[in-house]
């Protein structure tokens, strides 16, 4: 496994992430079999794997609780640990039962703490921005957590540019914890964030965390161009079908291609097209088994020319939209 540094900060994190929206039973296409979450969890320290990344909606705290069991059952140092946790989406109806405010942040980072069984979360997140808090209220909330000690490093993830950068601005300015790190959608497919979010990263020392490295499995070549998708996740999640292009075939195409050239599967090539990017830190992989673990960590071993890199985003220019960033 290789390490590097979180944006600008001192927290060492595994090149890649082991993201945990998997584990837990709150949809048909999750693992839904705790032993078999673990197992995953385990060999992703045995194979170096240091970075977990989760969130308190997810399962509706189900993963969480799946994390910090199977953390718990490791010998792993907690120092060694970089573990990545979200808040803002909906945990209970009534009020207050979702977004960014004070009271929501507060009760929500100890009900995650509980559920993770752990004493601080080393990098907290804001899922979404929240249009109905404002954001020097967020951030006043989330330095409070980091001089509490029950957070180290906060973070942010999918908005647009404009907010993010108001964000940023606002903690400079009221001298708050300042965002370490953006996790957004990027992939070889979903490539908007370069016209969006990816600059600010650059121009702001910003860690870059992409989810869905590999396009929600698009990416890993087991969906045919003329093939008739009734069936899994594809057939009914209206966020795939927007992948089925034929400009993301033709990106398909190239990568099968040169990943046959190397010898190296398709899943493989997109996530080193990924680790080749300066800007990324680790990208967020999600795999229901541990072979396609072991998969996902044989792209570290993957090397790319300019040439390659190149080839491989030629078919698209990417665009942002400004719906995808309020999703």
């Amino acid at each position: 496994m290789e390490y590097t540094h979180l944006g600008e900060t001192g927290l060492e994190v595994s090149r890649l992430c082991l993201g945990c929206m998997n584990f837990g039973s709150g949809e048909p296409w999750m693992i839904n079999d705790r032993e078999q979450s673990r197992a995953v969890i385990q060999r992703a320290l045995d194979l170096g794997i240091t970075f977990f990344d989760t969130a308190n909606v997810y399962s509706q705290g189900e993963s969480e609780e799946i994390l910090g069991e199977a953390l718990a059952e490791s010998d792993r140092v907690r120092s060694e640990l970089a573990v990545a946790t979200k808040v803002y989406g909906p945990m209970h109806d009534g009020p207050n039962g979702q977004g960014l405010s004070r009271k929501h942040i507060f009760e929500q980072a100890d009900a995650s703490l509980e559920r993770l069984g752990l004493d601080y979360i080393d990098l907290y997140q804001i899922h979404r921005w929240d249009d109905e808090t404002p954001i020097a209220e967020t951030l006043s909330a989330l330095d409070t957590l980091v001089e509490e000690g029950k957070v180290r490093y906060v973070g942010a993830s999918t908005m647009p540019a404009w907010k993010f950068a108001k964000a940023l601005y606002e903690a400079d300015l009221n001298n708050r914890e300042r965002f370490v790190s953006m996790q957004c959608e990027y992939n070889l497919v979903d490539r908007h964030e370069e016209a969006n979010v990816l600059p600010l990263c650059a121009d702001q020392g910003i860690g870059v965390l992409p989810w869905s490295p590999l396009a929600g499995g698009f990416l890993t070549g087991k969906y045919e161009r003329d093939a008739d998708l009734e069936e899994g996740r594809a057939a009914s999640d209206e966020f795939m079908e927007k992948r089925f292009t034929e400009e993301n075939w033709d990106v398909l195409e190239g990568v099968r291609d040169l990943a046959d050239a190397k010898d190296v599967t398709p899943a493989q090539l997109s996530l080193a097209w990924l680790l080749h990017k300066d800007l990324v830190d680790a990208p967020i992989v999600g795999p229901r088994t541990i072979d396609h673990l072991e998969e996902n960590v044989g792209a570290l071993e993957v090397d790319l020319t300019d040439e390659e890199l190149e080839r491989l985003e030629a078919p698209k220019t990417p665009v942002w939209n400004a719906e995808i960033g309020d999703v």
